[in-house]
Protein backbone atom coordinates (compact mmCIF):
# COMPACT_ATOMS: atom_id res chain seq x y z
CA UNK A 1 0.00 0.00 0.00
CA UNK A 2 1.59 3.26 -0.88
CA UNK A 3 2.58 5.62 1.59
CA UNK A 4 0.22 8.54 1.67
CA UNK A 5 -2.84 5.57 0.98
CA UNK A 6 -1.43 4.21 4.91
CA UNK A 7 -1.53 7.91 6.04
CA UNK A 8 -5.22 8.60 4.89
CA UNK A 9 -6.19 5.26 5.90
CA UNK A 10 -4.81 6.29 9.58
CA UNK A 11 -5.97 9.55 9.47
CA UNK A 12 -9.35 7.92 8.92
CA UNK A 13 -8.91 5.76 11.69
CA UNK A 14 -8.10 8.57 14.32
CA UNK A 15 -11.45 10.83 12.93
CA UNK A 16 -13.49 7.08 13.55
CA UNK A 17 -11.51 6.59 17.11
CA UNK A 18 -12.40 10.42 18.21
CA UNK A 19 -16.18 10.33 17.17
CA UNK A 20 -16.86 7.09 18.93
CA UNK A 21 -15.49 8.35 21.87
CA UNK A 22 -17.82 11.19 21.50
CA UNK A 23 -21.12 9.90 20.82
CA UNK A 24 -19.73 6.95 23.86
CA UNK A 25 -19.72 10.33 26.26
CA UNK A 26 -23.10 11.59 24.73
CA UNK A 27 -24.59 8.74 25.15
CA UNK A 28 -23.31 8.21 28.99
CA UNK A 29 -24.33 11.73 29.60
CA UNK A 30 -27.48 11.28 28.14
CA UNK A 31 -27.93 8.35 30.26
CA UNK A 32 -26.72 9.47 33.76
CA UNK A 33 -28.73 13.16 33.79
CA UNK A 34 -31.38 12.48 36.69
CA UNK A 35 -33.55 15.75 36.02
CA UNK A 36 -35.75 14.20 32.67
CA UNK A 37 -39.20 14.45 35.13
CA UNK A 38 -38.19 18.30 35.05
CA UNK A 39 -37.51 18.39 31.55
CA UNK A 40 -40.36 16.35 30.53
CA UNK A 41 -42.66 18.73 33.38
CA UNK A 42 -41.26 22.05 31.38
CA UNK A 43 -41.89 20.49 27.78
CA UNK A 44 -45.32 19.03 29.09
CA UNK A 45 -46.74 22.89 29.61
CA UNK A 46 -45.69 24.51 27.05
CA UNK A 47 -48.03 26.06 24.53
CA UNK A 48 -48.05 27.00 20.98
CA UNK A 49 -45.90 30.36 21.29
CA UNK A 50 -43.75 28.40 23.28
CA UNK A 51 -43.04 25.70 20.99
CA UNK A 52 -42.67 27.64 18.22
CA UNK A 53 -40.03 29.80 20.01
CA UNK A 54 -37.89 26.13 20.86
CA UNK A 55 -38.20 25.36 17.31
CA UNK A 56 -36.85 28.48 16.38
CA UNK A 57 -34.33 27.93 18.41
CA UNK A 58 -33.35 24.82 17.14
CA UNK A 59 -33.49 26.25 13.34
CA UNK A 60 -30.60 28.79 15.17
CA UNK A 61 -28.45 26.19 15.73
CA UNK A 62 -26.99 25.86 12.27
CA UNK A 63 -26.91 29.87 11.82
CA UNK A 64 -24.37 29.84 14.97
CA UNK A 65 -22.10 26.86 13.59
CA UNK A 66 -22.54 28.97 10.44
CA UNK A 67 -21.08 32.00 12.13
CA UNK A 68 -17.82 30.01 13.52
CA UNK A 69 -17.19 28.08 10.03
CA UNK A 70 -17.32 32.33 8.81
CA UNK A 71 -15.01 32.99 11.21
CA UNK A 72 -12.56 30.40 10.91
CA UNK A 73 -12.47 30.85 7.58
CA UNK A 74 -11.70 34.07 7.74
CA UNK A 75 -9.14 33.04 9.69
CA UNK A 76 -7.51 30.31 7.71
CA UNK A 77 -7.66 32.27 3.96
CA UNK A 78 -6.17 35.19 6.09
CA UNK A 79 -2.75 32.70 7.20
CA UNK A 80 -1.85 30.33 5.19
CA UNK A 81 1.04 30.33 3.28
CA UNK A 82 1.57 27.12 1.73
CA UNK A 83 0.20 26.61 -2.34
CA UNK A 84 -2.92 24.82 -1.67
CA UNK A 85 -6.41 26.81 -2.95
CA UNK A 86 -8.84 29.09 -0.38
CA UNK A 87 -10.40 27.08 1.88
CA UNK A 88 -14.24 26.70 0.98
CA UNK A 89 -17.40 27.99 3.69
CA UNK A 90 -18.61 23.83 3.23
CA UNK A 91 -15.11 23.18 4.06
CA UNK A 92 -15.08 25.24 7.10
CA UNK A 93 -18.32 24.00 8.16
CA UNK A 94 -17.46 20.35 8.18
CA UNK A 95 -14.59 20.95 10.03
CA UNK A 96 -15.86 23.12 12.73
CA UNK A 97 -19.10 20.41 13.53
CA UNK A 98 -16.33 17.46 13.15
CA UNK A 99 -14.22 19.53 15.68
CA UNK A 100 -17.55 19.38 18.08
CA UNK A 101 -16.44 15.68 18.64
CA UNK A 102 -13.08 16.21 19.48
CA UNK A 103 -13.95 19.33 21.62
CA UNK A 104 -16.36 17.18 23.32
CA UNK A 105 -13.86 14.42 25.25
CA UNK A 106 -10.94 16.87 25.55
CA UNK A 107 -10.48 19.00 28.41
CA UNK A 108 -11.32 22.43 27.83
CA UNK A 109 -11.90 21.57 24.24
CA UNK A 110 -8.81 21.55 23.67
CA UNK A 111 -8.86 18.84 21.00
CA UNK A 112 -11.01 21.27 18.61
CA UNK A 113 -8.46 22.64 16.75
CA UNK A 114 -6.14 20.09 16.27
CA UNK A 115 -9.53 17.70 15.10
CA UNK A 116 -9.54 20.65 12.28
CA UNK A 117 -6.02 19.83 10.96
CA UNK A 118 -6.65 16.31 11.20
CA UNK A 119 -9.23 17.01 8.27
CA UNK A 120 -7.04 19.63 6.54
CA UNK A 121 -4.15 17.08 6.37
CA UNK A 122 -6.40 14.57 5.12
CA UNK A 123 -6.63 16.84 2.07
CA UNK A 124 -2.44 16.54 1.64
CA UNK A 125 -2.88 20.41 3.27
CA UNK A 126 0.18 20.47 6.07
CA UNK A 127 -0.35 23.94 8.28
CA UNK A 128 -1.21 22.14 11.30
CA UNK A 129 0.83 25.53 13.15
CA UNK A 130 -1.30 27.87 11.13
CA UNK A 131 -4.39 26.08 12.68
CA UNK A 132 -3.36 25.87 16.06
CA UNK A 133 -1.88 29.86 15.71
CA UNK A 134 -5.71 30.37 14.05
CA UNK A 135 -7.20 28.54 16.88
CA UNK A 136 -5.88 30.56 18.97
CA UNK A 137 -6.64 33.62 17.70
CA UNK A 138 -9.84 32.47 17.13
CA UNK A 139 -11.00 31.58 20.82
CA UNK A 140 -9.14 34.80 22.13
CA UNK A 141 -11.20 36.77 20.06
CA UNK A 142 -14.96 34.89 21.01
CA UNK A 143 -13.47 35.10 24.97
CA UNK A 144 -13.36 38.64 24.58
CA UNK A 145 -16.41 39.33 22.60
CA UNK A 146 -18.01 37.46 25.83
CA UNK A 147 -16.38 38.92 28.20
CA UNK A 148 -16.78 42.42 27.22
CA UNK A 149 -20.01 42.42 26.52
CA UNK A 150 -20.59 40.65 30.41
CA UNK A 151 -19.13 42.86 32.03
CA UNK A 152 -21.25 45.74 30.78
CA UNK A 153 -24.15 43.74 31.46
CA UNK A 154 -23.23 43.31 35.08
CA UNK A 155 -23.67 46.94 35.40
CA UNK A 156 -27.13 46.39 35.43
CA UNK A 157 -27.31 44.49 37.98
CA UNK A 158 -25.73 45.20 40.89
CA UNK A 159 -26.88 41.95 42.95
CA UNK A 160 -24.87 39.49 40.79
CA UNK A 161 -22.28 42.22 40.82
CA UNK A 162 -21.99 42.21 44.83
CA UNK A 163 -22.10 38.68 44.89
CA UNK A 164 -18.63 38.13 42.28
CA UNK A 165 -17.36 40.68 44.47
CA UNK A 166 -14.27 43.04 43.43
CA UNK A 167 -11.93 40.78 43.20
CA UNK A 168 -14.08 38.88 40.42
CA UNK A 169 -13.82 42.53 38.60
CA UNK A 170 -10.67 42.48 39.30
CA UNK A 171 -10.03 39.59 37.76
CA UNK A 172 -12.28 40.52 34.29
CA UNK A 173 -10.22 43.34 34.03
CA UNK A 174 -6.85 41.24 33.49
CA UNK A 175 -9.03 38.44 31.51
CA UNK A 176 -9.73 42.53 29.25
CA UNK A 177 -6.28 43.36 29.40
CA UNK A 178 -4.35 40.53 28.66
CA UNK A 179 -6.54 39.59 25.56
CA UNK A 180 -6.25 43.16 24.46
CA UNK A 181 -2.73 43.01 24.15
CA UNK A 182 -2.55 39.30 22.67
CA UNK A 183 -5.04 40.29 20.10
CA UNK A 184 -3.16 43.48 19.22
CA UNK A 185 0.54 41.94 19.17
CA UNK A 186 -0.67 38.47 17.42
CA UNK A 187 0.12 39.81 13.81
CA UNK A 188 3.65 39.87 14.84
CA UNK A 189 4.01 37.10 17.50
CA UNK A 190 2.66 34.69 15.23
CA UNK A 191 4.12 35.99 12.02
CA UNK A 192 6.48 32.49 12.21
CA UNK A 193 3.66 30.41 11.35
CA UNK A 194 0.95 32.61 9.97
CA UNK A 195 0.35 35.82 7.88
CA UNK A 196 -2.04 37.47 9.73
CA UNK A 197 -3.51 40.69 9.06
CA UNK A 198 -4.98 43.16 11.49
CA UNK A 199 -8.00 43.36 8.97
CA UNK A 200 -8.96 39.76 9.69
CA UNK A 201 -8.43 40.01 13.14
CA UNK A 202 -11.14 43.02 13.38
CA UNK A 203 -12.95 41.70 11.28
CA UNK A 204 -12.86 38.24 13.07
CA UNK A 205 -13.82 40.40 16.66
CA UNK A 206 -17.00 40.72 14.57
CA UNK A 207 -18.04 37.39 13.93
CA UNK A 208 -17.59 36.43 17.59
CA UNK A 209 -19.90 38.95 18.81
CA UNK A 210 -22.48 37.84 16.09
CA UNK A 211 -22.15 34.47 17.21
CA UNK A 212 -22.65 35.66 21.10
CA UNK A 213 -25.55 37.27 19.92
CA UNK A 214 -26.80 34.24 18.19
CA UNK A 215 -25.98 32.47 21.62
CA UNK A 216 -28.25 35.30 23.57
CA UNK A 217 -31.17 34.53 21.10
CA UNK A 218 -31.13 31.25 21.38
CA UNK A 219 -31.26 31.07 24.94
CA UNK A 220 -33.44 33.64 25.59
CA UNK A 221 -36.12 31.74 23.48
CA UNK A 222 -35.07 28.54 25.38
CA UNK A 223 -36.25 30.71 28.52
CA UNK A 224 -39.06 31.59 27.00
CA UNK A 225 -40.52 28.15 25.53
CA UNK A 226 -40.17 26.60 29.64
CA UNK A 227 -40.76 30.14 31.57
CA UNK A 228 -42.27 32.89 29.57
CA UNK A 229 -42.80 34.98 32.58
CA UNK A 230 -39.08 35.06 33.29
CA UNK A 231 -37.92 35.85 30.03
CA UNK A 232 -38.57 40.19 30.80
CA UNK A 233 -36.46 40.25 33.99
CA UNK A 234 -33.73 37.53 32.63
CA UNK A 235 -33.18 38.91 29.21
CA UNK A 236 -30.24 41.93 30.20
CA UNK A 237 -28.62 38.39 32.58
CA UNK A 238 -27.79 36.42 29.31
CA UNK A 239 -24.43 38.05 28.72
CA UNK A 240 -23.86 37.64 32.65
CA UNK A 241 -24.65 33.76 32.45
CA UNK A 242 -22.22 33.25 29.14
CA UNK A 243 -19.86 35.20 31.18
CA UNK A 244 -19.49 33.50 33.94
CA UNK A 245 -19.69 29.90 32.33
CA UNK A 246 -17.19 31.47 30.28
CA UNK A 247 -14.57 32.53 33.03
CA UNK A 248 -15.25 29.05 35.45
CA UNK A 249 -12.53 26.78 35.18
CA UNK A 250 -14.69 24.04 33.23
CA UNK A 251 -13.95 20.70 31.85
CA UNK A 252 -16.95 18.99 29.50
CA UNK A 253 -17.47 16.16 32.17
CA UNK A 254 -19.17 18.60 34.26
CA UNK A 255 -20.14 21.37 31.89
CA UNK A 256 -23.75 20.73 31.83
CA UNK A 257 -23.76 20.79 35.91
CA UNK A 258 -21.75 24.10 35.58
CA UNK A 259 -24.32 25.65 33.16
CA UNK A 260 -27.12 24.71 35.52
CA UNK A 261 -25.44 26.19 38.80
CA UNK A 262 -25.26 29.26 37.08
CA UNK A 263 -28.07 29.42 34.65
CA UNK A 264 -30.32 29.29 38.95
CA UNK A 265 -27.79 31.86 39.77
CA UNK A 266 -27.93 33.87 37.38
CA UNK A 267 -31.98 33.93 36.42
CA UNK A 268 -32.91 32.57 40.12
CA UNK A 269 -35.26 29.23 38.98
CA UNK A 270 -34.96 26.18 38.48
CA UNK A 271 -36.14 25.97 35.36
CA UNK A 272 -33.12 28.23 34.36
CA UNK A 273 -31.13 25.45 34.91
CA UNK A 274 -33.45 22.68 32.52
CA UNK A 275 -33.33 26.01 29.55
CA UNK A 276 -29.11 26.04 29.62
CA UNK A 277 -29.36 22.20 29.68
CA UNK A 278 -31.28 22.19 26.84
CA UNK A 279 -29.93 24.99 24.76
CA UNK A 280 -26.57 22.66 25.31
CA UNK A 281 -28.22 19.41 24.02
CA UNK A 282 -29.15 22.02 20.84
CA UNK A 283 -25.99 23.45 20.12
CA UNK A 284 -23.67 20.25 21.20
CA UNK A 285 -25.83 17.20 20.55
CA UNK A 286 -27.09 18.08 17.00
CA UNK A 287 -23.85 19.08 15.96
CA UNK A 288 -22.49 16.14 17.18
CA UNK A 289 -24.74 13.80 15.07
CA UNK A 290 -24.27 15.82 12.04
CA UNK A 291 -20.87 15.24 12.36
CA UNK A 292 -21.30 11.26 12.50
CA UNK A 293 -24.03 11.60 9.57
CA UNK A 294 -21.12 13.27 7.32
CA UNK A 295 -18.88 11.00 8.14
CA UNK A 296 -20.52 8.02 7.55
CA UNK A 297 -21.43 9.67 3.90
CA UNK A 298 -17.58 10.36 3.13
Amino acid sequence: MPRKMKRKKLLHIIEWAIATAAMTYLAYRLATYDDYASLVSGLRDMGGLQWSALVLCIALMPVNMLLEAWKWRTLMCGSIRSDDPPMTLKEAQWQVYYSKLAGLITPWRLGEYPARGLLMAKQGKRCMRQVLSMGAVGSATMTFAIVSVGLIALAFNPLILSFLGNNYLYTLAAVILVLAIGLYFSPQWLRRYAELEKRELWISLLQSYARLACWCVQLALVIYALSPKSLQLNLIDIPIYYLLVTITPNVPVVEVGVRGVWAILVFKTPGAAIAGVLLWMINTLLPCLVSIGGIRRK
